[in-house]
């Protein structure tokens, strides 16, 4: 890193927007004294491997990549801290759709039917939703058929790419019933994937939190990332300079972060074994 004052943050570039979010929230610091940059990565894999090997000082982790941190920087003597996270980002959950003219009335229904996901590495279209399945006693692969849909891996389904096209097949009849976030369910109704009144909802997760900004603890000059967290808890929606910001990245204001929104996430990685060959193949 260029200045040892300096905070550098890494960012996945799932989307063009990214850079119109970071480089405008990097003139938002800079002009309140803090000396910020920051870094894009092509997934989440290489940007937690790159904070832990000392390319960057925090991290905007996907839930999946949280866990991934969490669980390598334990391997290596480490800690990493979740210091805050979007309005958006907690009290979340994840939604079993079929079609509104399906004979199917419970999840219990789903025993011998196919089920799109996103992509297998999205927690909010793939893991949780079928941890729900799996708890409620249905197994993936065995009680019912999966059918992926694995857009842009590495990313963590942040793209929605994966959950659009599980919408469709839905919509088609390739599939008898669609994983996805609440809130994708209620944007495909109006962005045209479906029509209003043609799905229902036959099963939902429990609550569960998303995205949060990830520390390491002793990355950073001693009160430059307490100097980063007071700014993003002081940001305003009021404030017409962050406003398009915070619109594009989906917030109305920052919280402080929390963990215990990501148990399910935790079991469901653990149950499918999801990063144990990953962890095992960076351990060191």
């Amino acid at each position: 890193m260029n200045r040892n004052d300096e905070l550098v943050l890494g960012a996945v570039a799932y989307d063009p927007k990214v850079v119109t979010i970071w480089e405008g929230f990097k003139q938002y610091f800079l002009e309140r004294g803090l000396p910020f940059d920051f870094v894009l990565y092509s997934n989440y894999e290489r940007q937690v491997l790159g904070q832990l090997n000392g390319e960057h000082h925090v991290s905007w982790n996907s839930p999946l990549a949280w866990i991934e941190a969490r669980r390598l920087a334990g391997q290596r003597g480490l800690n990493v801290r979740a210091i805050a996270m979007r309005d958006t980002d907690q009290d979340l959950t994840s939604v079993i759709v079929v079609r509104a003219d399906s004979p199917l009335k419970s999840v219990a229904d789903l025993k011998g039917k196919r089920v799109a996901t996103g992509a297998a590495d999205s927690p909010q279209a793939t893991l949780i939703p079928l941890l729900f399945l799996a708890e409620a006693g249905l197994e993936p692969g065995r009680a019912f058929e999966v059918q992926r849909f694995d857009r842009l891996l590495g990313k963590h389904g942040d793209h929605i790419g994966g959950e659009r096209d599980a919408a469709r097949a839905l919509i088609a009849g390739a599939v008898d019933a669609a994983c996805m976030i609440d809130g994708n369910h209620l944007l495909f109704g109006r962005d045209g994937t479906w029509s209003a009144g043609q799905t229902r909802i036959l099963g939902q997760t429990p609550p569960y939190d998303h995205c949060n900004f990830t520390v390491l603890d002793g990355a950073a000059a001693p009160g430059r990332l307490e100097r980063f967290r007071d700014l993003l808890l002081e940001m305003s929606y009021g404030n017409a300079q962050v406003r398009p910001l915070l619109d594009l990245e989906g917030l109305k204001a920052w919280k402080p972060g929390r963990t215990e929104g990501y148990a399910q996430l935790e079991r469901a990685v653990d149950r499918f074994g999801t990063l144990a060959e990953w962890l095992a193949a960076h351990h060191s």
